[in-house]
């Protein structure tokens, strides 16, 4: 099988899954598999991490490599006696990307049930309505009930889950669209890594985390457990190589290589990336003919962030994938910018020296 036929098995596998921060378990079960012969040992820890050990060369020092499994998407918050269904927002889902999508809700006893976001008809809001984008306490998810009661007989309770229903679609020119590929895309390099890996350097730990869409929360818990020398978080990034959108403000451009990233957040609030992981990189990428990007991005973040400031400090940097429409169900990436993302996380774990690792302990003033 062609690494490209590869990469969109998995990639179809894993996004057409519902699993929204704090629900990622069937996502969980499908990395399993996939990580499973390319390490040593795997497990699951308490909040639901997946963590996979694969020994290197030396085990006196630690490496640590996450992506996020999660995936943005709706609580059910109230269910109308017509059989209507009210929802909150999990994580960073927009209502003007909702409005009258299709949507796969999951029950608590794993059914899976479609529905469709709705509004009132245009027909009869009043003008200033049609002007503004709805705010979400105007939708509602029809899922063909007509009452509670038979919402209730088909298994749905207040806390169940929904995500955009799309299926992975190929493109042109080995570009893909679907929804999730924030972070599946992060989570499939960082499976392609593993694979790719003969021996690294040090320990590696391969983290596929929960619950990044609303707070990095498994990356903070999971870079406790592992307190690693140094560590990369593999993510999408914002590709904006589109119309109406200024070339200085091109964050990334699709096909042209993973990203490496400088900074991101509102004023370089969420990770200002270790410089001499940032120069790894890069050197690793021109060695190897790896092409990259340099990425300064002023928002979002990533689980670097978080598990930078773990115990006294982790050196820590991202290799970004770039992605068009993030935050939507059509998500678009380029399967070369996802295979050389791999590629270059791979060849980075195999580059470090002790002498490199010793480096980054701080400086010892006399």
């Amino acid at each position: 099988m062609s690494w490209k036929r590869e990469l969109v098995e998995m990639l179809k596998k894993l996004t057409e899954v519902p699993g929204p921060s704090g629900r990622e378990d069937d996502v969980r079960n499908i990395v399993a598999e996939y990580l499973k012969p390319y390490i040593d040992k795997l497990w699951v820890d308490t909040w639901g991490n997946l963590i996979g050990l694969k020994k290197g060369a030396s085990s006196d020092g630690r490496v640590m490599i996450a992506a996020h499994m999660d995936e943005i998407g709706l609580f059910v918050s109230h269910i109308e006696e017509d059989g209507f269904l009210r929802v909150v927002p999990i994580g960073g889902i927009i209502e003007r990307t909702l409005l009258y999508q299709r949507v796969v809700l999951r029950t608590r006893d794993g059914r899976l049930l479609r529905g469709v976001v709705g509004l009132k008809p245009p027909h009869v809001a009043k003008p200033e309505e049609l002007q503004k984008v709805p705010e979400f306490r105007e939708l509602f998810v029809d899922i063909g009930a007509s009452s509670k009661e038979e919402v209730e007989k088909l298994g749905v309770r207040v806390g169940d889950i929904m995500v955009f229903d799309r299926d992975l679609v190929e493109l042109a020119n080995d570009r893909v669209a679907s929804k999730a590929f924030d972070d599946r895309v992060g989570v499939v390099s960082l499976i392609k890594a593993a694979q790719l890996i003969e021996k690294p350097s040090f320990d590696t730990y391969f983290v596929a985390t929960v619950q990044e869409e609303v707070g990095l929360k498994g990356a903070r818990t999971s870079a406790f457990a592992i307190s690693p020398d140094v560590a990369l978080a593999l993510d999408v990034t914002i590709a904006s190589d589109v119309p109406g959108v200024s070339k200085a403000e091109w964050y990334t451009k699709i096909g042209k290589g993973p990203a490496i990233k400088i900074a991101d957040g509102r004023n370089a609030s969420g990770l200002i990336a270790h410089p001499k992981v940032v120069d790894l990189l890069i050197n690793v990428a021109e060695k190897h003919k790896i092409p990259y990007q340099l990425e300064i991005i002023s928002g979002g973040t990533t689980d670097a962030s978080i598990i930078a400031l773990n115990k006294e400090g982790v050196p820590a940097g991202t290799v970004s994938i770039p992605s068009r429409y993030i935050h939507s169900p059509v998500e678009v990436v380029d399967l070369k910018d996802v295979y050389n993302a791999a590629l270059l996380v791979a060849r980075f774990t195999e580059e470090l020296t002790p002498t490199w690792l010793k480096e980054l302990k701080g400086l010892v003033l006399k």
